[in-house]
């Protein structure tokens, strides 16, 4: 398959990059690590005029192990992000997250920009940013703006920025009184994951402060469980019989829809299993 005809613009600095946008807005598209921009192209699902690639503008690949959070810069890929011992240290189901997206040939060229602004349902990393609570920046001519995560997610592969707008951060909480856990199903490492599930908990001893569960591949965006949450706050969360109705209170409150890779009657039971694997290891729980 080849791509349609389109021009082709190659900045050299942000300042260019955000003219060309509010130059061709809705007519482009912009080309980071391209994993998914290539593929559309390549099958005329996608059509711009123009295409505009930002691997050349400086001052997009940061990591910021900052005090309360981690901000990245939109052009960091994603094989330097899992392999970063800082992030590691602050926010490890951040890590494991990354771990799972895809294979590392992709995760060498796939940004964290890219990957958020596709806002694939399927993927990984806008339900951990549910999860952590985070935000992104968005930046044009005129400005730059911050979005929480749960603005920012429209359906699927829709957001809220405009056509004028560059993702050029993400930035994800890092409260020392919470502690995460991802996992995820997929019928083969590196597949798209049938269901996922990031799980946050803060304690005062073993009783739960506070709760924040974030499913994947279960709806037309990240989404959180907000009853299975609810359901956690003010309990002992050694109790096993608490992790349990967590677990069927996360699988009552979603509405996945019945696909080619299964019923929703067979995704629900995936995330009330992963609900109670990841709370489980978040009370100590050996797995």
């Amino acid at each position: 398959m080849k791509p349609p005809v389109f021009e082709y613009r190659d900045p050299r600095s942000l300042d260019e990059a955000l003219g060309l946008l509010n130059e061709y807005g809705d007519d482009s598209s912009i080309l980071a690590g391209g994993q998914s921009l290539i593929p559309l192209l390549n099958l005329r699902l996608a059509r711009p005029d123009y295409v505009i690639d930002i691997n050349k503008v400086p001052g997009l690949d940061t990591i910021e192990v900052l005090p309360g959070c981690v901000r990245v810069g939109a052009l960091t890929r994603i094989r330097r992000l899992e392999r970063d011992p800082k992030i590691r240290a602050v926010a490890p189901a951040l890590s494991d997250a990354f771990q799972n997206i895809a294979h590392p040939q992709i995760r060498s060229r796939t940004t964290i920009g890219g990957n958020i602004s596709h806002a694939d349902p399927s993927s990984e990393l806008p339900g951990v940013l549910a999860a952590y609570d985070g935000r992104v920046q968005l930046t044009s001519s005129s400005g730059s703006r911050w979005v929480s995560w749960s603005d920012f997610f429209v359906t699927v592969f829709t957001t809220t920025r405009e056509s004028n707008e560059l993702l050029t951060a993400v930035e994800f909480p890092t409260d020392q009184n919470f502690s995460y856990e991802f996992e995820e199903i997929a019928r083969r490492p590196g597949d798209y994951p049938l269901a996922g599930v990031c799980a946050g908990i803060s304690l005062d001893g073993s009783q739960v402060r506070a709760a924040r569960l974030s499913a994947i591949a279960i709806a037309d965006r990240p989404i959180r469980m907000t009853a299975a949450e609810s359901a956690l706050v003010g309990v002992d969360i050694s109790n096993a019989a608490v992790r349990q109705a967590a677990s069927q209170a996360a699988a009552a409150e979603i509405n996945p829809m019945d696909d080619e890779h299964g019923s929703a009657a067979f995704r629900r039971g995936l995330v009330s299993t992963l609900v109670k694997r990841t709370l489980d290891r978040l009370a100590g729980v050996p797995s």
